[in-house]
């Protein structure tokens, strides 16, 4: 397999941190060519000195004199600024773009990278929720493959690895979160500390809260649209605790696939940087004597509300999953700052929907002044709560 050359955006996230021990267990498949960090400069000058790219970008300008004096001795060029960001990805010498930047942020350098060609390994699932329809689009016109690292999603692409046939169903799995078996009623009183007690998976802040009030499992709905071209009725949500089932597809003639293994990012992760490859990945093997059952359940809609939001906005389409995914960044950011209380999340969420304009055909500086206007409701409509 010939050696494939990387840039992380996002590198020191947990999705960045692990592509990393891929690439550090695969160094003769791998060279990274760029690292990015949003405002994490010690990390990414530490990653800097282990990997030696040829660039790194820190995206907030003040931070970029620390960087650049802590790797002045290295030959590895520093930029600043979201500008950098979105231009480092033009570099002729990287072969994959590996978007796992936060939220909102990673929707225009992923389009760049588009736009210059490169394949997209995608774990920035809110750039397909904002604007599926115009990133798949692009990706078409320039032929860029977009090989999803979300664990479902990767699961519905390895179930799809061969198959000719038109998809009948696509299930996505999903924990069900820390609040799965809290009664609706004490809802109102979990705490920050309590949403981040993920019962399965260790991620960043904000997508453990996304999966403790199931927005993040309407997010990978509409992802799942976008890279697979199947309807919102089409993609049915299960609730399935044990995460060993990662996704499963149903095709037309009622036979089903399903992707299993251990809840690690290390497979998904590597996967998208080795495909159509499989190598080695040291992680640990399921044992089936240790799961004697595997459950499975329909998501409580009443009480995850995000989730049939996320539903109804892929059902709405033009701009209104932009403005859920503006709003929800908003709720989410205020809720870990303890100035909104968790069932606040999805009311602030519902009413910003309401009160940001709609556009049924959007161009891309459409979503851009939609995110801006949603964002700027959505903090009036904090202010007032």
């Amino acid at each position: 397999m010939e050696k494939k050359r990387i840039a992380i955006l996002g590198s020191t996230g947990s999705i960045g941190t692990q592509t990393l021990e891929v690439v550090a267990e695969h160094p003769e498949l791998f060279s990274v060519e760029v690292l990015t960090a949003n405002n994490n400069a010690e990390l990414l000058v530490r990653q800097a000195v282990e990997f030696q790219p040829d660039a790194v970008v820190i995206a907030s300008e003040s931070l970029y004199r620390q960087v650049s004096d802590a790797l002045k001795d290295y030959p590895i060029k520093v930029y600043a600024g979201n500008d950098a960001l979105e231009q480092i990805v033009d570099q002729d010498s990287i072969d994959i773009v590996l978007v796992a930047l936060l939220g909102y942020s990673g929707l225009m350098p992923t389009i760049r990278a588009i736009k210059a060609g490169k394949i997209i390994a995608l774990a920035n699932k809110e750039t397909l929720v904002v604007a599926g329809e115009l990133v798949t689009g692009l990706a078409a016109r320039y032929r860029v493959p977009i090989i999803p690292v979300d664990s479902e999603h990767s699961a519905i692409f390895q179930c799809l690895a061969g198959e000719y046939s038109a998809i009948d169903r696509i299930y996505l799995t999903a924990s069900g979160g820390p609040f799965l078996n809290l009664p609706e009623e004490k809802l109102a009183y979990v705490t920050r500390e309590d949403a981040l007690k993920h019962p399965r998976w260790n991620m960043g802040a904000k997508i453990t809260v996304d999966s403790a009030t199931m927005m993040n499992k309407g997010f990978e709905v509409i992802e799942a649209h976008w890279l697979f071209a199947v309807p919102a009725c089409d993609i049915r949500a299960l609730v399935h605790p044990q995460s060993i089932i990662h996704s499963m597809v149903q095709f037309r003639d009622g036979a089903i696939k399903a992707q299993l293994g251990e809840p690690s990012m290390k497979i998904p992760i590597q996967y998208a940087l080795t495909y159509p490859d499989r190598m080695e990945c040291k992680v640990k093997r399921v044992d089936f004597a240790d799961y004697p059952a595997l459950t499975f359940a329909e998501p409580d809609f009443k009480k995850f509300p995000c989730l049939d939001i996320a539903y109804n906005a892929l059902r709405a389409g033009g701009t209104i999953p932009c403005i859920m995914n503006a709003a929800n960044e908003i709720a989410v950011q205020a809720f870990l700052d303890g100035k909104l209380k968790y069932p606040g999340i999805y009311a602030l969420i519902s009413e910003t929907i309401e009160t940001t304009a709609f556009i049924a055909k959007p161009s891309l500086d459409d979503y851009m002044e939609t995110d801006a206007m949603a964002r700027h409701n959505a903090m009036k409509i904090l202010g007032g709560m």
